[in-house]
């Protein structure tokens, strides 16, 4: 699949991500409850991974102790028909390129259905990297924002929601909003927007502008944002966005969504030149974020007028963007808004799982009412005592290790951290999605004012614009944070103001513009870590802790204590705890 994407379509931009996501995955459900999920990446160390998942189908199966021929159900995110590929075509017919452009490109483009993305490419692709090949009969094959819609129902609980989703694209659009009633999901058909007119591909755009990776790197551009307020007036909001009365949106200049340079030329014109400074580049990001905000606010109170539901889940890349995700909510009328921890692709595999479940024949209410629970997403491989002695061995002479109980383990951390020292912690199932939530986690006190600079430069090799995200126990989170209607925020996506008389008691944790991205623990959901940020603020008064994930850039999310030890011993990490083990440095 790699050489026909680099031989046949190098020349126009179109790549994987274009056509088939990226964040490989794979997850399992066992009579609707999810029992394994993981990301391809925290296998195969290759971040945001577009290859075949085949380390994470291993695993899920291994895990749940059943084979193929046990599996009842086979669900892919995507479902690329041949509509699908003749709508495509006409929009290259249509499209102002030069008319042998169009005629290769169209060959290519049924080429790469044929061989890569068509149900029958698909299956063949499986056989071949699975030795199985699914009988047709237990396949589905789940639109990739009904997947993403169906990530946010399941995860939250399956409750009555509405919904919206927005992305890069789909296999036709880019956003769309909608209702899942009882299982049953209603896509609002006016409501649907097409790629060309993507909010996540023109923030993409944007990204590589200011010299970033596309699909990657969005996150330093918020971080960015933060640095400046949006120019006033705002061009892409008043030149280029434009709002119509059905609650949709388009731009004036449409993207061209296989080629990401499209509009750099634009930004000139709105921005000036690009420069390599830290002002030029906060604007520009300032400006973008504003347009993002004012786009999905339009979307959703259009939504609230289209339904009766007071739930609201929002799926999708572009859910990611937490500086959205507050105002967003706070500017409603829904009384509850739900981002989940697999709200970008690497959730869709749960979501196209749940959706094949919940729309099989033999799935009644009383299965729905059974597995209907939050769920947690601390789903993937955990490793024990024998297999963390195992990878300490091949470190042996290099590190000295402490092995504790869990209460030993609590205080000795807690006296560690009120110190000005960085410290990895790994423990349990690892999470699933973006995000570190405890499990795979690097920790600091966030009560010196340098534990930023020390932590981006030491140890995780990033620009020092960026900021760190917070621990806080969720019964002291609206005391400490301005949380409006929020009451807690578990998974890392909405950022809050920081309360005016704490921003100096938290210095490491609040971003230039006084906010912080938090994640609120609780005793169910992390009972080891919520009792360390207890022990840690009885003995500083300190009531967070800085959480980051446990990688240095460019590198995925550790997975087992292998991963963790070269991760340690690779940084100025100062000590490590890997399950009940505490370890230094030789």
């Amino acid at each position: 699949m790699s050489e026909f994407f680099s031989e046949r379509l190098g020349a126009t931009g179109i790549n994987k991500h274009y056509l088939l996501g990226h964040d490989a995955a794979a997850a399992l459900l066992v009579d609707g409850r999810l029992v394994a999920a993981v990301e391809e990446e925290r296998l195969n160390r290759e971040k945001k991974t577009t290859d075949f998942p085949t380390n994470a189908i291993d695993w899920c199966l291994n895990e749940a102790g059943i084979t193929f021929d046990e599996v009842d159900l086979f669900a892919f995110p995507w479902n690329w028909t041949p509509q699908v590929l003749e709508e495509i075509q006409d929009g290259i017919r249509n499209s102002p390129m030069r008319e042998d452009a169009k005629t290769r490109l169209m060959g290519d483009m049924a080429d790469l259905f044929d061989q890569v993305v068509s149900h029958e490419a698909i299956l063949a692709d499986f056989a071949a990297r699975t030795g199985h090949r699914p009988d047709p009969a237990k396949v589905r094959f789940v639109p990739h924002h009904l997947a993403h819609a169906t990530t946010g129902y399941y995860l939250a609980g399956m409750k009555d929601s509405a919904f919206l989703v927005s992305d890069g694209r789909a296999e036709r659009f880019s956003t769309l909003t909608g209702e899942i009633r009882d299982g049953k999901i209603t896509v609002f058909e006016d409501s649907v927007i097409g790629a060309q007119y993507s909010m996540g591909t023109l923030f993409s755009s944007i990204t590589r502008f200011l010299g970033f990776v596309p699909n990657n790197d969005e996150y330093k551009v918020m971080g960015l944002a933060g640095y400046t307020t949006p120019p006033t007036p705002n061009p892409f909001v008043e030149h280029l966005l434009t709002l119509h009365a059905d609650g949709r949106y388009s731009f004036t200049k449409p993207l061209q969504t296989d080629n990401l340079h499209s509009h750099d030329a634009l930004f000139e014109e709105y921005f000036g030149p690009f420069e390599d400074t830290l002002a030029y580049k906060a604007r520009v990001a300032a400006a973008a974020q504003q347009m993002l905000n004012v786009a999905t606010a339009h979307q959703v109170s259009h939504l609230e007028k289209r339904t009766d539901l007071d739930r609201l889940l929002f799926e999708g890349g572009v859910a990611l963007n937490c500086l959205n995700n507050t105002p967003l909510f706070e500017g409603s009328r829904f009384e509850d808004m739900q981002v989940s921890f697999g709200a970008s692709d690497t959730g869709i595999t749960i979501g196209a799982a749940a959706h094949a479940w919940l729309n099989h024949p033999g799935t009644g209410p009383a299965d729905i009412l059974a597995a209907a629970a939050p769920v947690t997403p601390y789903v993937g491989p955990a490793y024990d005592d024998a297999a963390i002695e195992e990878a300490l061995e091949g470190f042996a002479g290099r590190v000295m290790v402490s092995r504790l109980d869990d209460d030993e383990v609590v205080e000795q951390v807690a006296r560690l951290l009120t110190e000005k020292v960085v410290i990895g912690w790994f423990e349990g199932r690892i999470e699933h999605g973006p995000r570190a939530l405890g499990h795979r986690s690097i920790l600091a006190n966030p009560g010196f004012d340098d534990i930023k600079d020390i932590i981006n430069t030491r140890v995780k090799h990033r620009e020092p614009f960026r900021p760190f995200a917070p621990l806080v126990l969720e019964e002291q989170a609206p005391k400490i944070f301005d949380m409006g209607r929020k009451t807690s925020s578990p998974y890392m996506t909405f950022v809050f103001p920081v309360r005016d008389d704490y921003r100096d008691r938290i210095p490491g944790a609040v971003h230039v513009d006084g906010t912080s991205r938090i994640q609120t623990l609780t005793d169910e959901g992390t009972p080891r870590l919520t009792a360390l940020l207890r022990r840690f603020t009885e003995l500083t008064d300190v009531p967070c802790l800085i959480n980051t994930s446990f990688n240095v850039a460019g590198e995925p999310i550790v997975c087992t204590p292998t991963d963790a030890l070269n991760c340690f011993m690779g940084t100025e990490i100062d000590y490590l705890v890997l399950g009940n083990h505490l370890i230094a440095k030789s």
